[in-house]
């Protein structure tokens, strides 16, 4: 295949950052009305539904034997192709089965597809520009969602389409996007080659600690915090898909500022004030009565997310780079722990006290908090943490 000046790695990876927020975004903004308008769910199904979301998520480890026959870049292509079905498919089944099903099936596609794309950007792009890089992509997917939410509030509101046909619409186009993907990029290799092993270094392990806190506050501000808008202050879902719209121009206008200002300051400055915010913001939502002051809440948790490059770029700066690869699927899977068990377990305390659950999030956010004061001012291989440091030898390794 004749290669053009637009088919390099960078535009592919931009490509894959406006597909995946076409269907997720969609399916993100819709479903809490979806689900309750339709199937009559409480915290507890949307609690277990949140939990069986988070299963492909958990599995992600086994990316790399699925390496062993497809390439990354084509999986990554298939995994946007299965996220676009299951968001299709779940409008057309308005039950807890049905809606447990296509779940899984896009959080399959979803799943394996941040996998790869998060391994192929560590890999593609030059440690002095990941930070910028990664806010550009953040940018790009914000800015899709931005213009996801405006068209969704516009057919909700002037239209009145039906859930089903803003579903298929959503998940038809994210298909149609990885058939381009797939015939019009031809495949790029990687510069170093990935380890056909599931590693798990020693060294790595205040990461591994970091993305497991991650994955358990993320649940809280995914599932709960969402949730709260519609069950509590009764937000339509047109309103949702405003604040959704709020979230996502703070994303487009300053996550590629952001990625810079980290490389200038920092890993362990930016996650200082990630989860010092994130303290503050879990332990206002736990009391907040206002819906004006719930929804600005909303919109500040979020502004938090784009600071989560520094925990990438600090993986980049302490892996060895034929680790990138594998350990992409590994930290997802300790990222998915907590979330495996978070929200159906939450889901029981928030039928008991919707603000107990917040306050436990406070609780993940002071954990995360006092683990970033160990990131060394200059992380590099040899220089992982302040203190605890593990030499090399002694790494688990599985073969495949």
């Amino acid at each position: 295949m004749h290669k053009r000046n637009w088919q390099s790695p960078n535009n592919l990876l931009i490509l894959m950052s406006v597909a995946m927020p076409v269907a997720f975004s969609t399916w993100n903004a819709l479903l809490n009305n979806f689900v309750v308008e339709r199937a009559g769910f409480t915290g507890v199904e949307i609690g277990i539904l949140q939990s069986l979301r988070e299963i492909p998520g958990f599995l992600a480890f086994a990316v790399v034997f699925v390496l062993f026959i497809i390439k990354e870049q084509a999986l990554a292509v298939v995994a946007l192709a299965t996220l676009g079905i299951g968001v299709a498919l779940t409008g057309v089944f308005p039950s807890t089965v049905g809606l447990y099903c296509t779940t899984i099936l896009m959080s399959t596609g979803f799943h394996y597809f941040e996998v790869i794309k998060q391994s192929l950007a560590l890999q593609w792009f030059e440690k002095t520009d990941t930070a910028q890089a990664l806010g550009k992509l953040i940018s790009v997917g914000a800015i899709t969602s931005l213009l996801v939410y405006a068209v969704l509030w516009g057919l909700l509101e002037v239209l009145a389409l039906d859930y089903v046909t803003l579903f298929l619409l959503a998940g038809s186009v994210c298909c149609g996007l990885a058939v381009f993907m797939w015939i019009g990029f031809p495949t790029f290799e990687s510069e170093h080659e990935q380890s056909n092993k599931l590693v798990l270094r020693k060294r790595y392990w205040l990461y591994y600690l970091l993305t497991f806190f991650s994955g358990a506050r993320r649940q809280i501000f995914t599932v709960f915090a969402a949730f709260l808008m519609v069950e509590k202050f009764g937000y339509s879902a047109s309103q949702v898909a405003l604040l959704f719209l709020i979230n996502y121009t703070f994303n487009w206008l300053f996550a590629e500022k952001i990625g810079s200002l980290i490389g200038r300051i920092g890993e362990r400055s930016a996650l200082t004030f990630e989860y010092a915010g994130l303290v503050i913001v879990f332990s206002a939502y736990a009391y907040v009565e206002n819906p004006y002051v719930g929804a600005g809440l909303y919109v500040i948790d979020h502004m938090f997310f784009a600071l989560a490059i520094a925990l990438n770029t600090y993986f980049q700066k302490i892996a060895s780079p034929e680790d990138i690869a594998s350990s992409a699927g590994v930290s997802f899977t300790i990222n998915h722990i907590a979330a495996i068990i978070v929200p159906a377990a939450l889901g029981l305390v928030w039928m008991v006290s919707p603000a107990m659950v917040f306050l436990i999030g406070t609780g993940f956010a002071v954990c995360s908090l006092l683990l970033s004061q160990n990131v060394p001012s200059h992380p590099e291989r040899g220089n992982e943490v302040n203190w605890g440091k593990i030499e090399a030898p002694g790494d688990a390794r599985v073969d495949t």
